[in-house]
């Protein structure tokens, strides 16, 4: 009888726990860090101004985040000498460092206005609201009260996120496995409107692609030239990178979706979208209307901030944005 008395507690518990993910809300710090909505303005706005590449590196961080384990900052545990961690995982090295900054930023503040109450994976999410709406994205709403996950190992990332040379039926999985319809993929996509990507991540497009091409197909031309010449060097700086969006580079808009159909996708996994029957007619919708993807953006954005959200006991709030408790 004991036995069962104490199988149905935990049963009540694990249900409480697992209800706490999907009641975040807007208003969850309002008394316990009444200065929270003002520290996280002051410091993302003071970072983007001296950083301009802030807002895409957290936005991505952002995506990183939340496709593995879900949004609990779990990306941002540094690893140890047995351990790992998620950061390091080979698709991760090339995060950028401005994303993790500004969060140490808002944290180190946060700790001193009102210690051990904000986590690291709500920081992380209206940091991300906050600088895209800087860069003249959509303002969104960004629900809290999420705990920073206890688990982050890189052997959990491979293949749970998207990379440049997977097939559209790989992107679709990756996202539809997570509740996501193909229409919310393609607005998430909208991201690359800002930021840059590396050269050594499509050099095997523009250089010798094929016997009859030097560079892929798909790409217009004096596009691929231009390519051609601003990643000459990669080889002895991988770090070198060009924008996303060739056009408005530094303006969160719809150019990115009106720039696929032109050839002027940097990525692979970009030009797909505009020859994909699936993806297209949403490529052609967010390229003709600026307020209809921003809306899409929204929505999607709202809903990936509260995928597999941590709460009670599986999380904790942490010290250190960095490391575990």
């Amino acid at each position: 009888m004991a036995d069962r008395v104490i199988s149905i507690l935990l049963l009540i518990s694990f249900l409480i726990s697992s209800s706490h993910s999907q009641q975040l809300t807007t208003s969850y710090y309002q008394k316990t860090c009444p200065k929270f909505d003002q520290i996280m303005q002051d410091t993302t706005t003071n970072k983007q101004i001296n950083s301009p590449t802030t807002a895409a590196a957290a936005l991505r961080l952002f995506f990183h985040d939340c496709l593995v384990e879900g949004c609990d900052a779990s990306v941002l545990i540094s690893s140890r000498p047995f351990s790992k961690a998620e950061r390091d995982a080979d698709i991760n090295l090339s995060l950028p460092g401005d994303g993790f900054d500004v969060v140490v930023r808002a944290k180190t503040a946060l700790e001193l206005a009102c210690p051990g109450v904000v986590s690291c994976a709500d920081i992380l999410a209206v940091a991300t609201r906050n600088l895209v709406t800087m860069m003249g994205g959509p303002f969104y709403t960004v629900k809290l009260g999420r705990r920073d996950g206890l688990v982050s190992r890189a052997s959990r990332v491979e293949g749970n996120l998207p990379r440049p040379t997977m097939s559209m039926n790989q992107l679709i999985s990756i996202f539809s496995s997570r509740g996501f319809s193909i229409q919310e993929m393609v607005a998430l996509t909208g991201a690359h409107t800002i930021g840059f990507s590396h050269c050594k991540e499509f050099s095997s497009e523009i250089y010798n692609y094929s016997r009859t091409s030097q560079y892929d197909p798909s790409f217009n031309p004096r596009y691929a030239e231009g390519l051609r010449s601003a990643c000459a060097d990669y080889h002895r700086n991988p770090s070198l990178s060009v924008f996303n969006d060739v056009m408005t580079p530094r303006n969160f808009d719809n150019a990115y979706y009106q720039n696929l159909p032109k050839g002027l996708g940097v990525l692979k996994s970009d030009r797909a979208l505009v020859m994909d029957p699936r993806t297209k007619p949403y490529v052609e919708l967010y390229a003709r209307d600026q307020k209809v993807f921003f809306e899409a953006f929204g929505r999607a954005m709202e809903k990936l901030g509260l995928y597999g959200v941590k709460s009670g006991r599986r999380g904790e709030i942490r010290r250190r944005c960095d490391s575990f408790n």
